[in-house]
């Protein structure tokens, strides 16, 4: 969050996600296909005031799920300063939509029941739920206290620039609607560095407490000198009471409301060591392997490093450098040099402990960070991170449903096919053709667990073009389309596996393999107590010949059984019928291998008998 007023790892580690708490979707049991996470960022900054968003999150679970989302990030859903409140103005940690606080039992989002039912509905759907923990500072208070404070240089905090003198600081925090309900921690002075509001002589300064080791935190961002503060009532992370009350907190958060991990606001403003702490704790007491990604922004990925290795890579950040080199590109209309769009990111360097995004809450209009990508680059920018292996995606509600308040249109019927892409493609060995100023591309090359699997994506800031890029020869001879529909044109790939695909100008390209549903029939296939019927073939998408991928028929018209198999166009295959028992043994058809050759059209059909060439 940047101001409240407007407020190598190779394909197995990023499409399979499977390390630990560092990443935030786990692969599949044994003998299941990997899961590329994908993550929603499932609010932007203006939505109304309407208490409908939790409401919302349950009604599209489903749907979001169905298009490959593993996961979805929700903004704040404690009490702030009043209803309207984004978030970010952090009243009460414990009042999730409970008490009658700040003149509203809802928050701008809802209560906390809806708010428990939204990450049930999400959970329910096969997704995550990431909660977003503003630990930085508390607004709002309740009263005031008179404190002991310096005034410092707002552009150097190291530097006083007044002597010490009594102000009157908004940091007393009571909760007398909520009592001692969860907790009865109370806020005073002595639990904060500093504020920026002196009540007694209305003055707006940024003030250092004075008292017994009272200092700005150390070590944070050295940006003005100490960016400890950031603003209101500044968290003194040096206090033993306020880590401990922030380590009960999240110990019930996470029991009350069952989320799987956090989205870490402003961590370049909190003590670098807090954090790593703070998440070892909460994960043991909760036994949850809790995702954590840190919103650390900077446009200098050294400083990123820095926080990684202070950090002991406890956590991922967002890639805000590869966010700026969006911004940069989409405003240079067709003057970026296109090779340098992985320059300095975290994508490149730190691939795994990278967020990758395009736009957030912050960077849209009317934020203090306001750096919004242009709409004619978005697409290619979502291409970028949702079908390379580098990174995991977060998909910004403002692109995917729009920014009334600014008559921005959503971009759902673009990204929708790119999600498609990352949740059935985007698997396998890539190789890069990032060696044009304008048109770049790469390709995947699948995998057998993932039917079908493998894309060419191309990209172009200019004009459009051509590359002949290699998708591997297990495609070849198969007939590949655009799924982003932005061009109609086919292209069949040679017995190398390479294949001269296209894309328009100042546009995205995604080619992937088209398919053919053939319904295979067998019939007279008679089977005992416990067997049933299968086929097996020499491709990925038949098993390959492995009995234990073998695809099972439907007996709806015993001793009749079929199957519905999306298959390559144009594809040559040899096959088998099988008799499998629960207990793996395996019956065969004693005739030659089946042979067949998938049409050019969306539907196909095999018929037999069992065991009758």
């Amino acid at each position: 969050m940047a101001n409240w007023k407007k407020a190598w790892v190779y394909y197995i580690l990023i499409a399979a996600l499977i390390i630990s708490f560092l990443t935030p979707f786990s692969t599949a049991q044994a003998n299941t296909a990997p899961v590329n996470g994908t993550m929603m960022q499932y609010f932007e900054w203006d939505l109304p005031n309407d208490g409908t968003l939790w409401t919302k999150v349950k009604n599209e679970a489903s749907i979001l799920s169905s298009l490959g989302v593993t996961a979805l990030w929700l903004p704040p859903a404690y009490k702030g300063t009043s209803q309207s409140d984004v978030g970010y103005g952090v009243y009460d940690l414990y009042d999730l939509g409970e008490f009658n606080q700040k003149g509203t039992i809802r928050t701008k989002y809802g209560t906390k029941t809806q708010y428990i039912q939204a990450i049930q509905a999400a959970k329910s759907a096969g997704m995550q739920v990431y909660a977003d923990v503003v630990f930085n500072h508390k607004a709002g208070a309740d009263g005031t206290e008179f404190v002991d404070a310096v005034e410092v240089n707002a552009s150097n905090r190291n530097q006083e620039v007044s002597g010490t003198y009594q102000i009157q600081a908004w940091t007393k925090f009571d909760f007398p609607s909520r009592g001692n309900t969860y907790s009865s921690f109370k806020w005073r002075w002595y639990h904060f560095d500093g504020t920026d509001w002196d009540e007694s002589r209305k003055l707006n300064r940024i003030y250092k407490f004075r008292g017994t080791g009272k200092a700005w935190d150390w070590e944070v961002d050295t940006e003005n000198g100490n960016y400890d503060y950031l603003m209101f009532a500044d968290l003194d992370m040096d206090h033993p009471e306020v880590v401990t009350e922030l380590k009960n907190w999240g110990t019930w958060y996470v029991n009350t409301t069952n989320v799987d991990g956090f989205r870490l606001d402003a961590v370049k403003h909190i003590k670098y060591s807090f954090f790593p702490d703070w998440l070892t704790y909460v994960r043991n007491q909760t036994k949850k392997n809790l995702f954590a990604v840190g919103e650390f922004w900077s446009y200098d990925v050294n400083k990123l490093h820095n926080y990684i290795t202070k950090t002991n890579g406890s956590m991922s950040l967002f890639d805000a450098p590869l966010h700026n080199n969006f911004y940069i590109a989409s405003k240079s209309i067709g003057y970026f040099d296109m090779r340098y769009l992985l320059n300095n990111t975290l994508m490149k360097d730190q691939p795994s402990l990278a967020v990758t995004l395009v736009d957030n809450h912050d960077t849209q209009p009317g934020q203090s960070l306001q750096s919004w990508v242009e709409p004619w680059f978005k697409p290619l920018a979502y291409a970028f991170i949702l079908t390379r292996q580098e990174g995991y995606p977060c998909v910004f509600y403002g692109d995917y449903y729009g920014i009334p308040k600014y008559n921005i249109s959503g971009l759902k019927s673009k990204i929708d096919p790119l999600l498609i892409a990352r949740r059935d493609y985007a698997y396998g060995t890539q190789r890069d053709y990032i060696d044009h100023q304008d048109i770049i591309g790469w390709t995947r090359e699948g995998i057998d667990a993932k039917p079908n699997s493998g894309l060419a994506a191309l990209i172009t800031d200019g004009p459009g073009g051509s590359k002949w890029m290699y998708v591997g020869k297990k495609h070849a001879g198969k007939v590949f389309y655009d799924l982003t529909g932005n061009r109609s044109d086919t292209v069949t790939i040679n017995a190398d596996g390479w294949g001269e695909f296209k894309v328009n100008g100042g546009s995205v390209s995604i080619w992937v393999a088209k398919t053919s549903q053939v319904t295979f029939t067998v019939n007279n296939a008679t089977t005992t107590s416990g067997q049933s019927v299968y086929v097996v073939g020499n491709i990925p998408e038949l098993g390959n010949w492995n009995t234990a991928n073998a695809i099972k028929m439907n007996p709806s018209s015993y001793p009749t059984w079929k199957a519905t198999i999306a298959l390559p166009q144009g594809k040559a295959i040899e096959f088998k019928f099988i008799k499998k028992d629960q207990a793996g043994n395996v019956i065969w058809e004693s005739i030659s291998n089946r042979t067949y050759t998938v049409p050019f059209s969306s539907t196909g059909s095999y018929t037999a008998s069992w065991n009758v060439p």
